[in-house]
């Protein structure tokens, strides 16, 4: 956590609460809350996803607000400010700088340019490594962004393909804006296991929808 994460997490809930005094806010940083309720409104927020790149220098981060009633995302926003992109979900689909973006139309699963979301962490290394080499094998190309909402804005978009995570109960701020961009443009979204993807869920599989199925096993099965 970075001093810009506090700033721009407490700069994002001020805006919020000058229209939704009462807001619940689901946050990284600081005493927000940590999980989504299971009814009710809330505002989902990370004020930087993808630190390790932002202190870095690289280009790839975010700040994402997602709306949330009764555990349904409402409308969701992935703003990427060093590349000048803003990615928006709303019932009527996904744009990315007020242009309608889709999912790609890719059918061959040995040409689909593949991305894992989140890194689980220096105690599950060898199990990040045993997911990279499956799809590094499986797929037709692999690449890591070191942001799991970029990586799953690229997939809305048709840069990526597949995004895929194992990892058990995902942060709801790394992952929910994302997850709105991509089944709003037309994308597929579940756990591990094919069950529709939710907050809580056991990993995340996010593609462009054709072959999920097929996708799901060569991304799981060892």
């Amino acid at each position: 956590m970075t001093k810009a994460d506090t700033e721009t997490q407490r700069r994002t809930i001020s805006v919020i609460r000058e229209s939704f005094p009462d807001a619940t806010i689901v946050g990284e940083e600081e005493d927000e809350r940590k999980s989504v309720p299971e009814d009710g409104d809330a505002w989902v927020i990370d004020p930087i996803d993808g630190t390790t790149n932002f202190v870095h220098g690289s280009q790839l981060w975010t700040t994402t607000v997602a709306s949330v009633r009764d555990h349904q995302t409402v409308a969701a926003a992935t703003v990427a400010p060093a590349l000048g992109d803003i990615y928006a979900a709303t019932p009527d689909g996904t744009t990315r700088n007020d242009n309608p973006i889709t999912v790609s139309s890719k059918t061959d699963l040995d040409e689909f340019v593949v991305a894992p979301i989140l890194r689980y962490g220096p105690d599950r290394d060898a199990e990040f490594g045993d997911l990279l080499k499956r799809l590094i094998v499986r797929f037709g190309d692999l690449r890591r962004l070191g942001c799991a909402q970029v990586t799953l804005a690229m997939v809305a978009c048709g840069t990526l393909d597949v995004a895929a995570s194992e990892q058990p109960d995902p942060n709801p701020w790394d992952t929910i804006a994302g997850v709105s961009l991509v089944r709003r443009a037309g994308g597929t979204v579940t756990d591990i296991r094919g069950n529709q993807w939710v907050p809580g869920c056991e990993g995340l599989v996010a593609s462009n929808g054709e072959a999920h199925d097929e996708v799901l096993d060569r991304v799981t099965t060892d």
